[in-house]
């Protein structure tokens, strides 16, 4: 039996009434609750004392702002999910917001790691670095630091200072001389021998001391040596201990900015305007700033600045280690319940600050300063490239400005190390935690078929976007593909989106024109001639600049995939040998093909290799010939 034409679909009811029927269900606990949509998307996830109450409110028809008005007259059911304390349901709370991302939530969108200065400890002469994500290497960390560039900054304050290697462990081993870091004075070059373990590891213990802040001790005992040096007429090494006391002063004096009072925190403050907000965070650690970052999380112009704040740290603090002080520039809806979730988190406590006079509040008004000043930028970027995307839509012959475009680029050598990237442009730019690299697989591919590598690239995307988004609801779909190449590519292409049936996505490629140069590129659309557009066209640029971005991103991948290549070793494939026993084996056999010609006996005479790893390294080798 089948619907007659006038039967419609039943039409799912939503607002206060299916809200009001909540609560008969409820009771005062304390949890989490969602509000989804007729398609059961999640529209909002709340945290509550008192679940019922809570919901009561939404069930009233009116009193509300603009925003929560829009989400009730929307919600066609609810999720209840209770904990034992209003602390628990605040964490639950920001989980769930980053994992369902709800469209009426405060949302942060940039959740990216802090990179970290790492002291190694599995070494005679330990190794400074820097280091991002989880902290399984043996050894002191410091941080977090607000950027990469910070990282770098210190580290070669460090170097001028403390004369500590940064080279890898094969590389210190390899050593016969001493490398341009020694000659620039940049470090000791322990690698051979120029100081003692003793010694060493005396600098080791100073750099540890400045990254804690205790740099008088340092400069004191300095002084102390090199008048020693003097009087015993060692002109050399005292010559050598005032140039780290100068480059000691000279790091001093660059950091007269830094904070007396304040030891350990991160300041936090928070501008809105025209329905945008913009969050500084300045890291304070060991009275020293090292170094903030902008974040400008998803809000809608009826929120109030606590809400976004206190949403702000919950989200931040997620997946990172908060300070003791934590320095804000506005008041948040709940600060006690957000200071003891993040006194668990930490396993002490972390204090919740607005100051209103001294240095905390110069702090505060300074990180004010440079969030009013970078969302001022941001708009101004932000109304640019809303032009682009019109213009662009206007140069190809979109429906509309696109949302998301996709760019393709290969990068390969004569076929070796073939990869493919994808980078991501939006309204607000490249966004970069949505590009994606591919190693290329196909094992029937002539080495250096570009045709052949886009189209495997294309398919493995579509495969995945039908698989994980085949409505086309989650914002995954591109608007716009721009690929690197002319007719053949745009062909090849064509295919792929054919095979899929996906050939409503338009698609361009971009050829270099006349000569390879910029600005004489050509376009290439199915069915259409190839054209180009004026020398000075803004719209060029931007093109230019997203297919740069894609070659860039796609050499990086490239580079980065064959360098691992060539440090590659047999060892990386004998089961039990780990990072620190391939060192030691190398370092006692001199090269892996010696480690695969030893006899049992001298395997077992390395250190940290014992009688069954050397039983199944030498099996290993001698079962593969």
């Amino acid at each position: 039996m089948t619907d007659s034409p006038d039967t419609q679909p039943e039409e799912v009811a939503t607002g206060h009434d299916v809200i009001q029927g909540y609560l008969r269900t409820l009771d005062s606990s304390p949890g989490v609750y969602r509000m989804l949509d007729a398609e059961s998307r999640v529209l909002y996830v709340g945290k509550a004392r008192n679940l019922r109450a809570r919901v009561s409110n939404y069930a009233r028809p009116a009193g509300h702002s603009g925003r929560i008005a829009r989400m009730i007259s929307q919600t066609a059911s609810m999720m209840f999910l209770t904990t034992r304390t209003e602390t628990e349901a605040l964490l639950l709370e920001q989980n769930l917001i980053k994992q369902l991302k709800p469209k009426f939530n405060v949302l942060l969108r940039d959740d990216k790691s802090f990179p970290n200065i790492l002291v190694t400890a599995e070494h005679a002469y330990p190794q400074i670095k820097k280091h991002r994500g989880a902290k399984k290497e043996k050894g002191s960390y410091y941080g977090p630091f607000a950027s990469a560039g910070a990282v770098n900054r210190t580290l070669n304050q460090l170097q001028r200072v403390f004369l500590l290697r940064n080279c890898s462990n094969s590389e210190f081993e390899g050593r016969t001389r001493p490398c341009l870091q020694y000659q620039i004075k940049r470090c000791s070059a322990p690698c051979v021998g120029r100081i003692s373990p003793a010694e060493y590891r005396q600098t080791v213990r100073d750099a540890e001391k400045f990254l804690t802040g205790k740099t008088t001790d340092i400069q004191a005992r300095l002084a102390a040596e090199m008048n020693t040096a003097s009087e015993e007429m060692e002109f050399e090494r005292a010559a050598a201990l005032r140039d780290r006391i100068k480059a000691l002063t000279q790091v001093q004096t660059a950091q007269g900015i830094n904070p007396q009072s304040v030891s350990e925190a991160d300041i936090v403050a928070l501008h809105m305007d025209s329905g945008q907000a913009c969050v500084q965070v300045f890291f304070i650690r060991a009275n020293q700033n090292w170094g903030n970052r902008d974040y400008y999380p998803r809000v809608g112009a009826d929120v109030d600045a606590a809400e976004v704040l206190e949403a702000f740290l919950g989200q931040f603090y997620d997946t990172r280690e908060p300070p003791r002080q934590i320095i804000l520039s506005n008041e948040i809806e709940n600060p006690d319940l957000m200071a003891d979730a993040l006194s668990g988190k930490l396993g002490r406590r972390v204090e919740l600050l607005v100051p209103k006079r001294g240095e905390k509040a110069e702090l505060i008004d300074g990180a004010l300063r440079n969030a009013r000043e970078a969302l001022a930028r941001r708009m101004a970027e932000s109304a640019t490239q809303a032009r682009l995307m019109k213009g662009l839509a206007e140069a190809f012959d979109l429906a509309a400005p696109p949302e998301r475009i996709e760019v393709y680029d290969n990068s390969h050598i004569q076929g070796a190390f073939a990869v493919g990237a994808m980078i991501v442009a939006g309204p607000e730019g490249f966004v970069k935690n949505q590009y994606r690299k591919f190693n290329i697989r196909g094992e029937d591919l002539t080495p250096g078929d570009d045709f052949g590598m886009m189209k495997e690239v294309l398919s493995r995307r579509f495969k995945r976007l039908k698989k994980e988004d085949p409505e086309r609801r989650d914002g995954l779909w591109p608007d716009l593909l721009l690929i690197d190449g002319g007719a053949g590519q745009v062909s090849a292409v064509e295919e792929i989106m054919q095979e899929y049936g996906v050939e409503d996505i338009p698609m361009v490629g971009v050829a270099k024109g006349i000569d390879r140069d910029a600005g004489k590129e050509e376009f290439h659309r199915t069915g259409h001639r190839p054209f180009a557009l004026r020398h000075n066209d803004p719209v060029l640029y931007f093109v230019q600049r997203m297919r740069d971005e894609a070659h860039r991103f796609a050499i990086g991948t490239h580079r980065a995939k064959r360098s691992k290549a060539v440090g590659a070793t047999p060892l990386d494939d004998v089961p039990g040998v780990g990072a620190a026993r391939k060192r030691a084996l190398l370092a006692h056999f001199g090269s892996a093909k010696a480690v695969s010609r030893a006899n049992l006996s001298d395997l077992k005479a390395v250190e940290g290799v014992s009688a069954a790893l050397a039983g199944r390294i030498y099996d290993y080798f001698h079962e593969q010939g």
